[in-house]
């Protein structure tokens, strides 16, 4: 089966085509970094707009970097939600339009869990159950995965998510936007015993998190020390980006003996955090699985994947396009269902 996947769900537009059988065959991403680096964050008007501007000749692109045409396609998979609401329609509308020209199939694939199946388009695939961490801009979730759609939520972020939490450390300390690739370069050089920044809620049962004190936190260890200097925004930068990350992987280490999983995945564009991986794969008595660096933050080839695992199992939808911009992924149905 030939799936085209497309993604508009916040700041990037991707388009990729996947086969069932050869794997992924192109991927193609256009960024909207530098469209929102002035505002610090994501003005949603602008982004519905460039999504218009971007996604047919992306379309046309990927179709030819995979040696295929419209006419080989056997179905269409798009980003239904979460996201905002007038980037998703973009997708939604284009992708549904596209399919019922060809007479294909089309679904609306849930973005955090497209996400949450990118790291199976390895060959070593864990196996089920296994815990995921979704760890992105907009979400921080620890699920347990039954199979595809048979998710069960162990916890989650109670306010900030950590992929927020970077953007606004970052924001604090003069760096660029997405906050999280700038932390992380700041903070090589950065001395990681200068603070001892807060591990929020790892003091008490549970497995949910909380990000917002450790911003606040951040903030007044900023102001206390202005005007920063380089080695000041390296050691801050550094401290931060421990303490979100030991955060993690103590929740991580919780869920694991909690539910006795031999197998983590960890998804979203924070699970590209090399410091994340590298605690993880040390501290925890489980395998840890990730996808390649490109295929963390939002892409076209996690939607295409997802949907052709649905579409194989004769998954339908009716003519109709409806996208959310709220979406527990715990209502999905499983996809063998």
């Amino acid at each position: 089966m030939l799936v085209l996947g497309i993604e508009t769900s916040c700041d990037e537009t991707g388009l990729a085509v996947y086969d069932s059988q050869a794997g992924l065959l192109a991927n193609v991403l256009h960024s909207q970094v530098e469209l929102h680096a002035d505002y610090g964050g994501v003005v949603p008007e602008l982004a519905s707009r460039d999504h218009i501007r971007k996604i047919v000749p992306l379309t046309r692109a990927v179709l030819d970097r995979a040696g295929r045409s419209l006419a080989d396609l056997d179905g269409v998979a798009y980003t239904a939600g979460p996201g905002l609401m007038g980037a998703l329609l973009v997708g939604a509308g284009f992708g549904r339009s596209l399919a019922w020209t060809l007479g294909i199939p089309a679904l609306g694939i849930h973005h955090m869990e497209a996400h949450l199946l990118a790291p199976l388009m390895d060959a070593a695939q864990p196996p089920l159950p296994f815990v995921a961490l979704l760890v992105s801009g907009g979400h921080t979730q620890l699920v347990e995965v039954d199979g595809i759609g048979a998710y069960t939520m162990l916890g989650e972020s109670l306010d900030d998510a950590a992929g927020e939490a970077f953007d606004k450390a970052a924001k604090m300390l003069g760096l660029g936007y997405p906050g999280g690739p700038h932390i992380a370069r700041c903070a090589i050089d950065g001395d990681p015993a200068r603070f001892r920044f807060p591990r929020p809620m790892t003091d008490r049962p549970g497995l949910d998190f909380s990000f917002s004190g450790l911003k606040t936190f951040t903030l007044n260890t900023v102001k206390a020390h202005e005007p920063l200097n380089d080695r000041d925004r390296a050691d801050i930068a550094r401290c931060f980006e421990e303490a979100v990350v030991d955060t993690l992987a103590i929740k991580c280490r919780r869920a694991i003996d909690q539910n006795g999983a031999g197998h983590l995945v960890i998804a979203g564009g924070v699970s590209a955090n090399v410091r994340l991986r590298e605690r993880l794969e040390s501290k925890l008595d489980a395998r840890v699985h990730y996808a390649e660096p490109s295929l963390c933050t939002d892409n076209g080839a996690m939607v295409a994947f997802a949907g052709c695992q649905r579409l194989l199992t004769g998954e339908t939808e009716p003519l109709r396009i409806v996208t959310r911009a709220r979406w527990p992924m715990t209502s999905l149905a499983p996809a063998n269902s």
